[in-house]
């Protein structure tokens, strides 16, 4: 090797390692998207309270499957997603390590029928659109079970999420599964629609977390504790009597609403208080524990082959920085 292409060889290496996320130099890349759980962080980013707290931070706001691309792609050092979805995303090569609790879904996942559908025992025999594979799929199988029936008893319609509200309002199917804010879409375009199960009969389904990448999370632990910490001053804002219409308005602003339709939205959310978040990374077989609901959530993607192979539950979860506060 001659010394001219061997210092040329060294120059790109260097600028490999510049322009790599994991250097302290350049700020985190946080991926979010439209959840209550997730849209909170903008009032952090409203107080600029990361500059306060000595972390640099740049959040990047995403479409939720985009999002996930963009982490499987290399191009966000954390991504807000479910627990379920965290798994999905490793399985096919970007790992994802669940260290903040953002909320469990207390709500605002529906399972939502035509008029004269007054309950999820009428489905039977019904045709309902779900996007196959996906947390809305995950919620129906327990509606389904929690009221006698199975997979069997039903047609499923695979549809993408965000085209449920228009699908149901059609006519081509007799319910859809959906979140918010395609759930309460789903709602208003079709006078007389009804939520006949949500995630408020299952608390602790769905948890809503934000994951780093193995080598972001290593190499930048002590950003990350700035980070958590921030997020705890976040919830204390949106939880404070005093300080809560400010958080809504901030939060509401972000996805284009009036405060007093997206509190509606935030109710059917558990944001959870440090306190609270302990209790939820403490292990357990059910869904209290994001170990119990995060392996529930494994074998259905195995069941629905999402992935092949069960994946190692217990590390895609870190609680230690939770448990430092």
């Amino acid at each position: 090797m001659t010394r001219g292409l061997k210092q040329w060889l060294l120059g790109i290496a260097a600028l490999l390692v510049l322009s790599s996320p994991l250097q302290a130099a350049e700020p985190l890349r946080i991926g979010y998207s439209d959840w209550p759980g997730w849209v909170a962080w903008e009032v952090a980013v409203d107080k600029d309270w990361f500059k306060e707290a000595g972390v640099d931070v740049q959040f990047e706001w995403f479409d939720y499957v985009a999002s996930m691309d963009a982490f499987a792609a290399g191009k966000l050092d954390a991504v807000s997603m479910t627990n379920g979805d965290t798994l999905v995303t490793g399985a096919t090569g970007a790992k994802g390590i669940m260290f903040l609790l953002n909320d469990y879904s207390n709500g605002n996942d529906m399972v939502v029928a035509k008029p004269g559908i007054k309950s999820v025992k009428d489905l039977k025999g019904k045709k309902i659109g779900v996007e196959i594979g996906f947390v809305s799929h995950l919620l129906l199988l327990s509606a389904l079970e929690d009221n006698g029936l199975t997979e069997a008893d039903v047609e499923l319609v695979n549809v993408p999420t965000n085209e449920t509200p228009q699908v149901l309002a059609s006519g081509q199917v007799d319910a859809i599964v959906a979140w918010q804010p395609n759930s309460g879409q789903a709602l208003k375009l079709l006078p007389g629609a009804k939520a006949v199960y949500t995630s408020a009969d299952k608390p602790g389904l769905i948890y809503d977390v934000l994951a780093a990448s193995p080598e972001s999370y290593a190499a930048r632990k002590d950003d990350y504790r700035k980070l958590l910490k921030v997020w705890y001053r976040v919830v204390d804002y949106i939880q404070d009597p005093k300080t809560h219409a400010d958080a809504v308005k901030i939060m509401a602003s972000r996805v284009g609403l009036k405060p007093k339709e997206y509190e509606y939205f935030i109710k059917g959310t558990k944001i959870l208080t440090l306190k609270e978040a302990k209790q939820h990374f403490k292990k357990g077989s059910g869904f209290e524990s994001l170990y119990g609901s995060t392996k529930i959530a494994d074998d259905f993607n195995v069941a629905n082959k999402v992935y092949d192979k069960p994946q190692d539950v217990d590390a895609y979860i870190d609680p230690s920085l939770t448990d430092e506060l």
